[in-house]
């Protein structure tokens, strides 16, 4: 099937055929033949299949010649994506009489209103900052037509519930309703059950594959020393550009700071920085003046940087397929790159979950002086680590003699450390 077969508009068909785009992907083949119907769709749909598309095109064809304010909504969880969705839609939308715009939390709300003012035919927005406008009156939902749902589990995921709630109850009940998700648990399926209507169901779900470029390797490791094995690999100089994935917003400022006071060239991204923070850290790591960029799972889907070495995964991600979007953030466009799993004995779980999704076991490597496991041998190939350096018998034992000393001498208060070295070493 190609684009043509849609039975796409002319000024849809060009546009598409300008970006370069011939043969539709599966969720593209499978949702917008019902989308031009009116019909619901429901699709399982995850980051890089083509789903923006999969309902850009069919909610333009539906608008085409029409007016009336807003009468399309693309609801996004992230910023980042938001943009990248407005962007693709003003691509589409270039031989028509359509306007996208966007509307995201971290910018002026005094420039956003206006642009509201002036007026959208679609709108790409994230909830928060949509609230806010339909609070302050600046924008009329009255006339919708067509409500996008993107990435929806993401959004549950970061708590959204209650403001997709509340902008439900300012959307007319009668209007097609698209809903695209990665993943479908139980409440992903509820909240579709909610707001969908007699839906069809597509699902474009890729095989689970890693890209053939990156080399996968876990690392055994004591949980209170994950920063300082992070620290001792990031000391190889063939860790040029490398994004360390951590899960929450708190350990990303930590291992920030940590790396920053180490002396290594790091900025943290996560969804508490505004949005000039959040671009500065992006523009720096792009242009190679920071080394290492610290982030939440805010950046792995969609973020697109060419070049990132390795993928470090601080903290193993507890959902399977988040594996595979963070490990995607490397060896892209034909290129190489390592994705290295730090595995704690809490996370010992999480990687079988992972290598379960993968069908296949992800190689061990064993850094001496940090690892809990010791009964795997170093894999070859592994990606290279600075020696350690190893503490002769005589040295261990000196060292425990003192530590004793110094315990002793603090709870007795009579001996010195030195004092006590002289005992103990007869003893």
């Amino acid at each position: 099937m190609t684009f043509k077969e849609l039975n796409l508009a002319p000024a849809l068909l060009r546009a598409v055929e300008e970006q370069g785009y011939e043969i539709p992907t599966p969720i593209q083949q499978q949702a917008i033949p019902s989308a031009l119907e009116g019909r619901d769709v429901m699709g399982r749909a995850p980051t890089g299949t083509g789903k923006t598309a999969a309902f850009m095109l069919p909610t333009m064809q539906r608008l085409q010649g029409r007016d009336g304010g807003v009468r399309a909504l693309v609801l996004c969880p992230t910023r980042e994506l938001a943009m990248q969705v407005a962007e693709a839609g003003r691509d589409y939308a270039k031989y028509s009489e359509l306007w996208v715009g966007v509307v995201y939390g971290g910018v002026s709300l005094d420039r956003e209103t206006r642009d509201l003012r002036a007026g959208f035919d679609i709108m790409v927005a994230t909830p928060g900052r949509l609230i806010d406008h339909i609070e302050r009156g600046n924008v009329d939902l009255s006339n919708l037509e067509v409500l996008v749902l993107d990435e929806a589990d993401r959004m549950l995921d970061m708590g959204f519930r209650p403001q997709i709630d509340q902008i439900l109850r300012n959307v007319p009940k009668k209007r097609q309703t698209l809903f695209f998700s990665a993943t479908m648990p139980n409440s992903v399926k509820s909240l579709a059950y909610d707001i969908l209507n007699d839906p069809v169901t597509v699902e474009a779900a890729p095989q689970v594959t890693t890209a053939e470029g990156v080399a996968q390797f876990v690392y055994p490791v004591d949980a209170r020393k994950k920063t300082d094995l992070l620290l001792h690999l990031l000391k190889d100089p063939e860790l040029s550009s490398s994004i360390v994935f951590v899960r929450t917003k708190f350990s990303a400022d930590r291992v920030a700071g940590q790396l920053s006071r180490a002396g290594i060239k790091v900025e943290a991204l996560h969804g508490d920085r505004n949005m000039v923070q959040r671009g500065r850290a992006l523009e720096s790591f792009r242009s190679g003046e920071v080394q290492v960029l610290v982030a939440t799972d805010v950046a792995q889907r969609g973020l697109d940087v060419d070049g990132i070495s390795h993928v470090i995964n601080f903290d193993a991600p507890s959902d399977p397929e988040g594996y595979v979007h963070r490990v995607g953030r490397t060896a892209r466009a034909g290129e190489t790159g390592v994705a290295i799993t730090f595995m704690a004995g809490g996370e010992v779980g999480d990687v079988a979950a992972i290598e379960h999704l993968l069908g296949r076991r992800i190689p061990r490597v064993n850094v001496e002086g940090f690892s809990f496991f010791v009964e795997e041998p170093v894999v070859e190939g592994a990606p290279p680590a600075p020696p350690v350096k190893r503490e002769t018998k005589s040295e261990a034992k000196k060292a425990q003699r003192l530590t004793r000393g110094r315990r002793m001498g603090t709870r007795t208060g009579e001996l010195s450390a030195e004092e006590l070295e002289a005992i103990l070493q007869v003893s």
